[in-house]
């Protein structure tokens, strides 16, 4: 697998999820078997760049190459700007997106609500494309299928994607309109990856290393992207790229393992953000981490009451100690 002049380890790539792949997780994913980690989007408005937000959002410190940087926006040459903008701090490849759902992203006609005019499509990926080759920097993009069940055009977006210079592709396995409900299709996927030289990523309800193997052939895509099934579970991208070189599985992480890798996460995850950010931004992850234990359903709103990072890290290390750490980790 291959983007520009970037070979990635393996094609078990980490989606951009807003609000959860920021520096710390990336990078945790990274050492636990991703081939890739895509930033959670960032805003093209320059107004933006310089917010706290954002600044987080582009901070690659520690980070191995190649980093990619998400970029969400309407604008072609404000997309175009804020590309070179995060080049300069250190992007490798600028990804655009035009596949979140969202509405507040949509009702600024960003995100997959751009999938509804292709003419913008082409003019948006085509000025990014040309603003970033002087620096020798592959674009690549997110897409869904289309808007609704009724225009799907991820086939088109795809052919317009090529002809502007976009070096690789992703697409979720949804419509907007289908947000997360139901389950993806990948007809369409294996489509686009039959219609196109570019490489090809495929995403959608991919949570297990069966699965992964599956999508990879009904698809013929390049790679694959997790998203919301490595919430709480970093370790999957080890399990499927085991499998898919051995068609065995890898055994599960230790309860031990989870208590490291969680107080770890924990650890860089308030030094990036500071305490009260942190403490608050980390509770989404203590409950993706604890989720299936048993017990963690009435444990967990206690610990939601803690307002203090050395607190909450010191809560979560005594609880985990019930756990026998040489045991394997279950789910119920």
């Amino acid at each position: 697998m291959h983007i520009g002049s970037w070979h990635f380890p393996n094609p078990v790539f980490v989606a951009p999820m807003a609000g959860v792949t920021d520096r710390p997780y990336r990078q945790l994913c990274r050492q636990l078997g991703a081939g890739h980690a895509v930033s959670e989007m960032a805003a093209s408005n320059a107004e933006l760049w310089h917010s706290v937000k954002t600044a987080r959002r582009t901070n690659h410190d520690g980070e191995v190459d190649p980093i990619t940087v998400q970029l969400a926006g309407s604008d072609a040459e404000m997309l175009a700007q804020a590309a070179v903008f995060n080049i300069d701090k250190g992007a490798r490849i600028i990804d655009i997106n035009m596949g979140c759902p969202m509405k507040k992203v949509c009702r600024a006609a960003s995100g997959s609500a751009l999938l509804r005019d292709e003419a913008l499509v082409a003019r948006i990926l085509s000025t990014v494309v040309e603003a970033c080759h002087p620096h020798e920097v592959p674009v690549t993009v997110k897409i869904r299928t289309g808007w609704d069940a009724d225009s799907r055009n991820a086939l088109q977006v795809a052919k317009i994607a090529q002809e502007a210079g976009i070096a690789a592709i992703a697409i979720h396995g949804r419509t907007r309109c289908d947000f997360f409900k139901g389950h993806a299709e990948y007809d369409t996927i294996r489509q686009v990856k039959q219609a196109v030289d570019i490489p090809v990523i495929a995403n959608g309800d991919i949570d297990s290393p069966e699965k992964a193997q599956e999508v990879l052939q009904t698809t013929g895509a390049d790679a694959i992207m997790i998203g919301r099934a490595a919430q709480g579970r970093p370790w999957i991208f080890r399990e499927i790229h085991h499998y898919l070189q051995t068609r065995e599985h890898r055994p599960p992480p230790t309860y031990g393992e989870l208590h490291e890798v969680l107080l770890s996460h924990l650890d860089d995850h308030y030094t990036f953000y500071g305490n009260d950010t942190g403490v608050r931004s980390a509770r989404k992850h203590i409950a993706w981490y604890l989720r299936d234990l048993p017990d963690a359903k009435q444990w967990l709103p206690r610990i939601h009451q803690i307002g203090e990072a050395a607190e909450q890290s010191r809560a979560l290390d005594h609880w985990l100690q019930q756990y026998p750490a040489n045991d394997f980790l279950t789910r119920h």
